[in-house]
């Protein structure tokens, strides 16, 4: 272990970083911003293109933190066989669910496919990815003990999720804390050596199953307390209450609570999916998660619930779902970011698409309809002027991007469904609180 620990103090490692999306390019910008070598690793040979001609494919990282990562030696390719070129590789790909809500680690085994062949000896590998406990000790360490390493002792095997926060301006790669869990005690001790050259404090752990359930954890706490409030929105709406009101006034009590904020579902990479792969491992031991379920069903209901509030407007404007036009305000999952997974305006496109009624869009970030794997509408951005807004029956706002004229939308939409609030000290009969 001494030469690769000592390559690592010295920053004379090379650090492969495999995948390269919302997760992969932050860590490379901040490796390379310590004086580390990258090579960055993805099968998409247009994004590899892109990023070594100096273009960035993230809103919040601009074109010229890219040319700045190539001018200190950062390189993008799909050509594995570089992997024996690196000294720690990480990898970051997603780990998504598939159509029966289980866990789908292709993403991860496909990687250790393609990378196996180049491992050598003396090297460190971690996963971030989220997954279920027990994922890095009987997914990952076989590949390697099949090469006929000897784990903490020639090669080196951690699990550090991830917990980027795309657009999250108060919390970077280099201040958020890192979670490392070792296969071994060395395994450990030269994970947090890799760590802390890059992040402000790493947070050691007794093994990689610990820092994956971390993770789950992590999120699985956020998807429960919003599963509550989505809960308590719909109880509100129903008793003639303000959700946002009552959110206000128990937050001022100083100890024992926390604010969480209602909305229209759950998105992004992590809150829809992680508590899923818990669930699923959980079975095993014979245990059934109905907490952790419940909240799950509440939160992807979340887009039916404002398809029937869309209905009961336009009924009381006696219109019909099957023909009207509506325009959604907003693809992705959180406002000002350039990120559409799992968006609940995409899951409710699909709802009123099946309504039939006429769908247009949005979206400052998406001036056409993006690439989804399960998605696909044929359709650009409309530009929010008053003869735009006027042509729809109705207007949902789904993501409050900054950006909007938020004055203009209400002057100008016949009628305005507000999913987030925003509207939340207006009496105007024409906006629907959802």
């Amino acid at each position: 272990m001494s030469t690769i620990k000592e390559n690592i103090s010295c920053k004379n490692a090379v650090i492969g970083i495999i995948g390269l999306g919302y997760v992969g390019i932050p860590l490379s910008l901040r490796f390379c911003q310590t004086g580390f070598k990258v090579i960055g690793f993805d099968i998409d040979k247009d994004l590899v293109t892109e990023l070594n001609h100096g273009k960035s494919s993230i809103s919040h990282i601009s074109d010229s933190s890219i040319r700045t990562m190539i001018g200190s030696g950062f390189e993008a390719t799909y050509e594995f066989s570089k992997i024996k070129n690196c000294d720690a590789l990480i990898i970051c790909v997603p780990t998504p669910l598939d159509k029966d809500k289980n866990p789908d680690l292709s993403f991860v085994t496909s990687t250790m496919d393609q990378i196996q062949p180049f491992l050598k000896k003396d090297q460190i590998l971690s996963l971030e990815s989220t997954t279920w406990p027990g994922t890095t000790q009987e997914i990952i360490l076989p590949y390697i003990e099949k090469k006929g390493f000897v784990v903490g002792k020639d090669f080196y095997l951690v699990y550090s999720p991830e917990r980027e926060d795309p657009g999250n301006p108060n919390f970077s790669t280099q201040t958020i804390p890192k979670i490392v869990g070792g296969t071994t005690e060395e395994c450990l001790d030269l994970g947090k050596n890799l760590y802390e050259n890059v992040v402000d404090k790493v947070v050691p752990v007794s093994s990689t199953s610990v820092a994956e359930m971390i993770k789950l954890y992590e999120n699985i706490h956020r998807s429960v307390n919003i599963g509550l409030v989505n809960e308590m929105k719909i109880i509100s709406d129903k008793m003639g209450l303000d959700i946002y009101e009552i959110i206000d006034g128990a937050k001022t009590k100083p100890f024992g609570f926390t604010a969480y904020y209602p909305g229209p579902g759950v998105g992004g990479h992590c809150i829809p999916i992680d508590p899923f792969y818990l669930t699923w491992k959980i079975k095993e031991f014979g245990i059934d998660s109905r907490y952790i379920e419940l909240s799950g069903e509440i939160n992807n209901s979340m887009p039916n619930y404002i398809a029937g509030k869309i209905k009961e407007a336009l009924n009381k404007s006696d219109k019909s779902i099957s023909s009207a036009k509506i325009l959604i305000l907003g693809l992705t999952y959180k406002p000002d970011i350039d990120d559409c997974r799992e968006s609940p305006s995409v899951h409710l496109m699909e709802i009123l698409k099946k309504e039939g009624a006429f769908l247009d869009y949005s979206d400052p970030y998406f001036p056409e309809f993006p690439k989804m794997r399960e998605h696909s509408f044929d359709l650009k951005s409309v530009e929010l002027s008053k003869s735009n807004l006027n042509k729809y029956d109705l207007v949902v706002l789904l993501t409050d991007h900054s950006s909007f004229d938020y004055d203009c939308i209400k002057s100008n939409s016949k009628i305005l469904v507000d999913t987030r609030g925003k509207y939340r000290e207006d009496n105007d009969k024409n906006i629907i609180k959802a």
